[in-house]
Parts: C-alpha cells; sequence; structure tokens
C-alpha cells in the first residue's frame, strides 16, 4: 500500500479547505458590509484605533472601508472555487495587512485566534490548486 494519499484524498483536502477558508471571509465580509456597514467597520476598527499613528487618515478610511468587499468578495469567489488565484492574493493581502495594524498596535499581538489559521486554510489551498477538480475552476478547465 503507497503511503501517497490518493487522487480523492487530495481533492478532498484542496475541497475542505477551500471551502472553509471561503466561508471564514465571506461571512466575515457579509457581516461587515450588510450588518456594521463598510464605511462604520473602517471608522471603528482603522481609523479610531491607528489615528495616533504615523499612518495617514485617508489611507485608514480606504483600506478599512475596502477590506469588507475584499473578505465578501474574495471568500465567495474561494467558496466556489471561481478565480481562485485572484480571490488567494485578495484574501492573503487582508491577512498581511491585518497582521501589520494589529502588530503596530500591540507588538506582541497573538495573532493564533483569527490570522493564523486563515493564513495555514489559504497556504492548503494554494498548494493543492491543482489538486481541486470541486471547483468552478477546475470543472471549467476540464471542459477545455
Amino acid at each position: 500500500m503507497s503511503s501517497r494519499p490518493s487522487p480523492d484524498a487530495r481533492a478532498l483536502a484542496a475541497f475542505l479547505a477551500r471551502a472553509i477558508l471561503g466561508l471564514t471571509f465571506f461571512m466575515a465580509g457579509w457581516w461587515k458590509v450588510f450588518t456594521v456597514g463598510a464605511v462604520t467597520h473602517a471608522q471603528s476598527g482603522f481609523v479610531e484605533p491607528y489615528a495616533d499613528t504615523w499612518l495617514p487618515a485617508w489611507a485608514l478610511w480606504a483600506t478599512g472601508t475596502a477590506v469588507p468587499f475584499v473578505e465578501l468578495v474574495g471568500g465567495g469567489l474561494m467558496l466556489v472555487g471561481w478565480l481562485r488565484w485572484p480571490a488567494a492574493l485578495g484574501l492573503g493581502g487582508v491577512l498581511v495587512l491585518v497582521t501589520f495594524g494589529h502588530l503596530l498596535a500591540e507588538p506582541l499581538f497573538a495573532f493564533n485566534a483569527h490570522v493564523l489559521p486563515r493564513t495555514i486554510l489559504l497556504v492548503v489551498a494554494l498548494a493543492l490548486l491543482h489538486e481541486d477538480r470541486w471547483s468552478v475552476d477546475g470543472w471549467l478547465s476540464r471542459r477545455q
């Protein structure tokens, strides 16, 4: 018996990582856009907490209002497995941005509750990108 996982096992691992990652970001984005509101999210999560830092207010407003939409769209795309590479770039950018912000505010910030699990899922989804045949991208590539 081979110790290498079967193609079905790799496809399942890719699907699970992608789906959980997609759901996590999609639901966070949904909540921030439709419940909290992107402007309120920007003000309470970016502008006010970082007003006394060297970061310019315009950048805090821009990123604070953009992040919920990147999470919503990127999470939705990742969830269905369509345009996974661009979605991964956007979600990875959010993870880097959030890590930077938290570490700027608190240099020893423990990012294991939110950032680390999402980063691991993103890395796994990217590592298994070509194994993920249960995605829209996989289906489209088989049709060509």
